[in-house]
């Protein structure tokens, strides 16, 4: 199994067609694909992902070595000009730290995500769930069954893990799913995509459940948001804001999503001093380019005390700090704050820190200032933290813990599409369960309505 001439020729023979053509075509495969998937039995849907995860580990170099072009190509602001191809397109702009974090992978970033297939097999299969069963007077038996979304569209960037992590989950919710990811990532998508299309031969399942667009065209995306209406029932948009913004306007399909990830967290009074610096410091310092990395740091009037060694474990540790007057009194190296600071997602190592009067002024401000995505407390009291956990109106809330526990691995639930700040469907983590919509069955002996 590899991308040998014959694949990469037929890949980039397809990309001579108007990209229309090409997208239409997908659209098809994938709701033809969709429809053999809501009948397919668990045991072939498993088989494909533990296919897909064993090429992964034994492809694991090819694999690396496909992310190592795409780093150095994404380093001096070039991108893949197709599919496959060892050509490059026009000069984009080098891209930052935080985001050739995201696109960067190793041995154990591959090794993980065959790990997550692993533990998407291990989890129920949630199609034909019954949620519900009531029995009417006139003796019609309705039942509420759980049934996949159909298609899915998934628009990325950097983060190849998002390849297998969205295709497997799509899988295991009996979803056919069409990824569309960055051009600085392409190659590495396309190695990993070829894994997972692997799975599907093995288990015998069509290669259109899990499709891979094979172009880097712009065009591909504003086509797939506007024009596949009767192909795509869902989309989901992973990257910056510039892209979530393009897709929340242009979609004419549902979106799953969030825009900001602006996550805090409160140390409290009542706060161990040693948990509050280990939390602090993991929450912001662990991986600032995710979603679930803090911005800002609060911390009660009460703690003050606290203030200066929190501030001084994150200086240390690298991270630039931009504080309220009470903060930069603490070190000469805090850079004041402003307005805009609160409102950051500064996916980079970078706080904001506010001193504030107690919990209530702290809920307060994540009112005013946050992004409903992740918010964490802080504290040995338990009557202040239910108080949080009740009042901050975040798709995820932690008590003494830090907030890159915001991910759906972490959550058991083998890897996650995203996170939802949405109200509607699906809040918080994507995961499996999240991927499906329900269905009422209903059984008569002959009823009819008056």
């Amino acid at each position: 199994m590899s991308i040998d001439e014959s694949t990469t020729h037929g890949r980039r023979a397809s990309l001579e067609r108007p990209i229309a053509d090409l997208m239409r075509e997908i659209g098809q495969a994938a709701r033809a694909a969709a429809q053999r998937l809501s009948v397919a039995p668990t045991e072939f849907k498993n088989r494909a992902l533990l296919a897909a995860a064993a090429a992964l580990r034994a492809h694991r170099h090819r694999i690396l070595a496909a992310n190592e072009r795409d780093l150095h190509e994404a380093a001096a602001g070039a991108s893949p000009s197709a599919a496959g191809g060892a050509g490059v397109g026009a000069a984009t702009g080098a891209v930052s730290g935080p985001l050739l974090d995201r696109l960067r992978l190793d041995e154990k970033r591959v090794l993980a995500m065959a790990d997550s297939l692993e533990e998407i097999v291990r989890l129920a299969d949630p199609i034909g769930t019954l949620l519900a069963e009531w029995t009417r007077p006139n003796g019609l038996v309705i039942q509420r069954r759980r049934v996949p979304l159909g298609v899915v569209g998934i628009i990325y960037e950097s983060r190849p893990n998002v390849t297998a992590d969205a295709g497997a989950l799509c899988l295991k919710s009996s979803n056919a799913v069409i990824l569309r990811g960055g051009s600085e990532s392409m190659r590495s998508n396309l190695a990993i995509h070829e894994c997972m299309e692997h799975g599907l031969e093995v288990a015998g399942l069509p290669k259109s459940c899990i499709q891979l667009v094979p172009t880097t065209d712009r065009a591909a995306v504003g086509f797939m948001l506007a024009e596949m209406t009767d192909s795509i029932d869902v989309i989901v948009p992973r990257g910056g804001r510039g892209l979530i913004e393009r897709v929340k306007k242009e979609a004419r399909v549902p979106v799953i999503g969030h825009l900001d990830g602006v996550c805090h967290v409160y140390v409290d009074r009542d706060a161990d001093p040693e948990m509050a610096k280990r939390i602090v410091l993991n929450a912001k310092m662990r991986r600032t380019g995710v979603c679930g990395a803090a911005e800002t740091l609060l911390v009660d009037r009460g703690a003050v005390a606290q203030l200066a060694p929190l501030v001084a474990t994150l200086l240390d540790a690298g991270c630039e700090v931009r504080g309220d007057e009470a903060t930069r009194q603490t070190d000469a190296r805090v850079k004041p704050a402003t307005e805009q600071d609160w409102y950051t997602e500064y996916l980079d190592a970078i706080i904001a820190v506010r001193v504030v009067d107690g919990v209530d002024a702290a809920i307060a401000h994540i009112e005013h200032y946050g992004s409903r995505h992740t918010d964490s407390i802080v504290t040995a009291n338990a009557a202040t933290a239910e108080r949080f956990l009740d009042r901050v109106d975040s798709a995820i809330v932690l008590h003494n813990a830090s907030t890159q526990f915001a991910d759906g691995g972490e959550f058991g639930m083998g890897a996650e599409i995203g996170i939802s700040t949405d109200k509607f469907h699906a809040r918080g983590p994507v995961g499996v369960e999240q991927l499906t919509s329900y269905k009422y069955v209903v059984r008569g002996s002959g009823q009819t309505r008056s």
